[in-house]
């Protein structure tokens, strides 16, 4: 079994307001073996999309490549928008070693209240995924079962979805993504609503939908 262990502690700058939650990046930061293209850190890495879709909103000029300049310029941008980033999980262990979110067993989750509470300027929370098996609201759902006092509240049941909850008096609004990942193209594909901009505008692909629907949550 392959203990797969988060490598970056949560990346949260004063007043940040809204949180980018997801799980693990691929095993092989972890283990520090890097691609040609990968960024080392949050999200960084080459075959993901986060850092392609917020370079495309925020028109940001993004370096992708395994350097230090790479990095601080995701710091940069991050500090600027008041945007932290807070994964669920601390580590996971593995009999294949691949970044499948299903591959995960014997999980350790973050105490994300906790993390909240120490940080009260955060007013959302960004899934990059959804409530399927071991993605990121799956995980936080499963981790407020602790915490009775917390209970979703539906505000949209749309793609996005979109739900509220009250810690210690403040209002905290959690955001479903589609996963910036390649492996969920597939569900990007048969979206109505992508059908249904698709047929307006065949030159639209799966990255121009998830700019479409990341633009109003990160801009906001």
């Amino acid at each position: 079994m392959f203990k797969h262990s988060h490598p970056y502690q949560p990346y949260i700058p004063e007043g940040t307001k809204k949180l980018i939650v997801g799980t693990l990046p691929p095993p092989r930061f972890t283990m520090g073996e890097f691609k040609e293209g990968d960024v080392n850190f949050c999200y960084g890495s080459r075959d993901g999309q986060l850092w392609i879709i917020l370079n495309r909103i925020f028109n940001l000029n993004l370096k992708f490549e395994t350097t230090q300049e790479a990095i601080q310029q995701r710091k940069y941008f991050l500090q600027q928008h008041k945007i932290g980033i807070c994964d669920m999980v601390e580590y996971a262990m593995r009999e294949k070693i691949d970044a499948s979110d299903l591959g995960m067993k014997e999980v350790k989750l973050r105490n994300m209240i906790e993390i909240l509470k120490e940080n009260p300027s955060v007013e959302t929370l960004l899934f990059t995924g959804g409530n399927s098996k071991n993605g990121p609201e799956y995980f936080f759902r499963k981790h407020i079962r602790d915490h009775k006092e917390i209970q979703l509240k539906r505000m949209s049941d749309e793609v996005p979805r979109i739900h509220e909850f009250n810690l210690e008096g403040r209002t905290i609004t959690t955001v479903s993504l589609t996963a910036p990942s390649g492996a969920a193209n597939r569900a990007v594909g048969s979206m109505q609503h992508y059908k249904y901009l698709k047929q307006k505008n065949p030159e639209m692909n799966t990255l121009d939908f998830r700019v479409l629907q990341y633009e109003p949550f990160f801009k906001a």
